[in-house]
């Protein structure tokens, strides 16, 4: 392959991971980063708003990997006198350090491959 390449050049295999079903996206980076969010804040309003995403975005995110997952990855509460929350279940949990050990696996077959061109 390194025939291909100006010699000049670095060049790296790159990538990013997702997870997917026939229906749709089940768990990839942006997903990841708004269960990790949901975590930190407790409010998927919160998590949105940290990530620069809309609310409608991230509710659509949450009730796509809900519809997915064997149990609810988030639990979502209205509000009340103390206003509403969110919380990622032990589901949730699970598939945060399942993916975390994917993309880890993941990088070491990118880096692999890179070393190999």
């Amino acid at each position: 392959m390194k025939e291909l390449f100006a010699p000049e050049l670095t060049f790296r295999v790159s990538g990013r991971l997702w997870i997917e079903s026939d229906q749709d996206r089940f768990l990839g980076p942006g997903r990841m980063e708004l269960l990790e969010k949901i975590q930190e804040f407790g409010s998927i309003s919160k998590a949105a708003a940290a990530m620069g995403m809309s609310y409608k975005k991230a509710w659509d995110l949450v009730a796509s990997m809900n519809q997915q997952a064997h149990s609810p990855m988030v639990i979502a509460q209205t509000g009340g006198k103390k206003g509403g929350g969110a919380s990622v279940t032990e589901m949730g949990e699970q598939a945060i350090t399942r993916y975390k050990a994917l993309q880890t696996r993941f990088r070491a077959f990118l880096d692999q491959e890179t070393q190999a061109l």
